[in-house]
């Protein structure tokens, strides 16, 4: 689909990337029906923002059809389809408090909410979970994300980092792109499907060295932020033009 005039070139390419975000979830099997949301921060001045129309499955989420909502979670164009309010208190609250949060991914997957679940979180137990401990906090369970006053607790735990289990419900990343974003929740995840795995084994696990951990600090901006995920976003839009074509409509 050609872009609308009524939307500039820098929103659609934002719009573009968020649909891709949207169809990879499902595409790799983190979605939950129409629950769970991936957000965006439209450019400009005006503080709106990005985020799946309720109701519809994640496979079929296309560019035109996000809403645009304000900050307040108020829509500011004609939908046909309104929003999550729980999802939007958690995205809301990350925008307004990071500046890097151009995209907000929270999921529900089954190895995320599992791991997330347990008194210990995620364990160094593979080298894929080094990069996610090297900036992942947490956020203790307050019931379905409806009561406004959680954002100043959740935004508080959050931090710096930009890895984050929110226990008992689920795994949120968020990143200056969508590359960023995507890559991080595709570490996370597979570090917790890792560590169940090996659970489930039933032996004694071996837990890496904390020098280890302390100095995978220094390299994770290079695998994490850096050419890794620019260099497979590419390829993870061309998996979905050979599986799942429309997301850019």
């Amino acid at each position: 689909m050609a872009r609308p005039a009524t939307t500039s070139p820098e929103e659609w390419a934002v719009r573009c990337d968020l649909a891709a975000l949207y169809r990879l979830t499902a595409l790799y099997g983190w979605d939950d029906l129409i629950f769970t949301h991936i957000s965006a921060r439209v450019p400009g001045p005006a503080h709106h923002f990005l985020i799946n129309p309720y109701g519809m499955m994640f496979e079929e989420i296309t560019a035109s059809s996000l809403v645009k909502v304000d900050a307040a979670g108020e829509k500011v164009e004609p939908s046909d389809y309104d929003i999550n309010p729980a999802g939007f208190t958690i995205h809301s609250a990350v925008h307004a408090a990071r500046d890097d949060a151009r995209f907000v991914m929270h999921l529900h997957t089954v190895a995320g909410v599992a791991v997330s679940a347990q008194q210990g979180g995620l364990l160094p137990l593979s080298q894929h979970s080094l990069f996610p401990l090297a900036s992942l906090s947490y956020h203790d369970y307050e019931g379905v994300a409806l009561n406004p006053d959680e954002k100043v607790r959740l935004v508080a735990d959050l931090g710096a980092t930009s890895l984050m289990i929110l226990r008992s419900h689920g795994l949120l990343t968020l990143g200056h792109s969508a590359a960023d974003t995507f890559l991080k929740m595709f570490m996370l995840q597979r570090a917790c499907e890792i560590q169940l795995a090996a659970q489930a084994g039933g032996g004694a696990l071996i837990q890496i060295p904390a020098p280890i951990l302390a100095g995978i600090r220094a390299q994770s901006d290079r695998v994490m932020r850096g050419s890794g995920a620019e260099l497979a976003w590419p390829g993870l839009l061309r998996r979905l033009a050979r599986q799942n074509p429309g997301h850019d409509d």
